[in-house]
This record gives structure tokens, sequence and C-alpha cells, in this order.
């Protein structure tokens, strides 16, 4: 009897254990969310950098750790991605994305986000007015593929040359139909264009390398793509990872109206949220 007794006993302490081991799984269930992980992840200084030192503590509270590797160039990111050496990076748009990953078919990296526009500018020291351009003026363009054809798609809708119909991003300089200034195209490497801007008549600039080198954008820019640009910064992983729990939670953090705010106090026009 009193065996049966003590069973009985054992029985309904175990049922009342379970029961205040689910209570108490409830009332923590926001620590279900959390994950153990670290993200290193690749960026340039500005203005991805900056972005991402504004959601550490975000990502630290649900128990992510974020590390951020800079970079200055617009091909180690991807090749440090590809090897596993990073776990995100955030420097690039889309169409240089896919542009690289052709280029480089053994690299399985996936657009994972769109985040913000940086609008592309035409900057100079030497005029204060596109209209003062003279005749056989020099112009500094990124080296890059998908940029340098952006570059020349802004010219041409600056009014300064004419491109082939129908060409897109991926227009070169041999598809120019119609020069009427003789501008002297160069083509430099992007981080490299302010340097350039003491040679040059005039340099097509990205905003990040722009600010960079301390151009306001808004204020500097002789001539930027609106608003309505297609060229949004995406988060790039590798093909697969863009479901890994870390990775989500990056991606929440950084398309909330906290970053939004950030975005529009920061740069005051010269990033726009693409989210």
């Amino acid at each position: 009897m009193k065996k049966k007794l003590f069973a009985a006993f054992g029985l309904i302490a175990a049922l009342l254990m379970t029961g205040c081991g689910s209570d108490g799984g409830n009332a923590g269930g926001g620590d279900k969310e959390k994950v153990n992980a670290t993200i290193k992840i690749g960026a340039t200084p500005v203005p991805h950098a900056e972005m991402l030192e504004q959601i550490k503590s975000d990502l630290q509270e649900k128990g992510v750790t974020l590390e951020i590797v800079e970079f200055n160039d617009y091909v180690q990111p991807n090749i440090a991605l590809n090897d596993k050496e990073l776990d995100a990076n955030f420097f690039q748009h889309e169409p240089y994305l896919k542009d690289f990953v052709k280029e480089h078919k053994e690299m399985k990296l996936k657009n994972a986000a769109g985040i913000h526009v940086e609008p592309m500018g035409v900057y100079s020291k030497k005029i204060k007015d596109l209209k003062e351009l003279q005749d056989g003026a020099i112009v500094s363009i990124p080296n890059d593929p998908t940029n340098g054809g952006r570059a020349l798609l802004l010219l041409e809708k600056a009014g300064l040359l004419k491109l082939k119909e129908g060409v897109n991003e991926t227009a070169t300089v041999n598809d120019i139909t119609e020069n009427t200034k003789n501008l002297q195209i160069r083509e430099v490497e992007a981080a490299q264009l302010p340097r350039t801007l003491d040679d040059v008549d005039i340099s097509v600039i990205n905003t990040n390398f722009a600010m960079n080198a301390d151009l306001n954008p808004v204020k500097d820019a002789l001539f930027m793509e609106d608003k309505t640009s297609p060229y949004v910064n995406i988060i790039t992983v590798r093909e697969g990872d863009e479901n890994r729990p870390e990775i989500k939670l990056l991606i929440e953090a950084l398309q909330t109206d906290k970053m939004k705010k950030f975005i529009e106090e920061k740069y005051k026009g010269a990033i726009v949220p693409a989210f």
C-alpha cells in the first residue's frame, strides 16, 4: 500500500513539475527567439559599416554577435564570402552581384535583402555647373562593368552624351553614339575615383566612396541619380544561408523604423531607404 501511495505522489509531483516547466517557458517566450551565434560581415566603411554599427546592440540582445570587417574595394568582399571567411557582405547592388556571379560561375552568392539606394553623382573641383564643361573635358568613371555602365547612363541623362538605344547598365564606352563635347572617358577603379578629381574635369562617383572622401552628395554633386534608381544595396550571402536564423535577424534589424530614421537623419537624402 505504501509503495502505491509513494508511486502516486511521485507521479503527481512529476506532473506538477512538468506544468511549472511549461509555464516558465511561456513566461520567458522571448528567450526562445534568441540564438547563440556570431555573424562576420564584410562592408565598405561608409555608409555600410556605419549602418551596421547602429544595430550591434539590437542583435546582441537577441543573442547575435556582429563582427564587421571593413573593405575598400568591390572584389574582395565577395571572394571572402565565397571562401567562408565571412557570413555575409553589405556593399553592392544586385546588378553588380549578377555580373560578378556571371564572371565567377563557381561562386554561389545570393541577394538576401535590399536595404538602401546610394544615388551615383557627378563631381568636380574645376566647375560649378555642367554647363561650364569644355570641349575635350576629361571624365573619370568606374572601371567595373555595372558601375561603368551606370555612370555612362547617368552622363546620358545629364545630356552629355548619347548611347545606343536599349543599352542598360552593361553599357560600355563602345556604346557611345554621340559625344558632341568630345569627352575623354577614363576608366578607374571605383574606390580611387575621388583621388582623380584634381586631374579630371568631372568624375562619376559612387556615393559610398564620395562620402568616404568627405564629399556631400546633396551639396557637392553637380548631377545625381534620382530616388527611382534601381541600384538597391543588398545583403549578400552564400546560397542556402539566407534562411539561417541569425541572417534573418540581421536583415530584420536593418529594416526597422529605427534604421530608416538613422538613414534619413544621418545622410539627409544622400542615401535613401529601400524598405
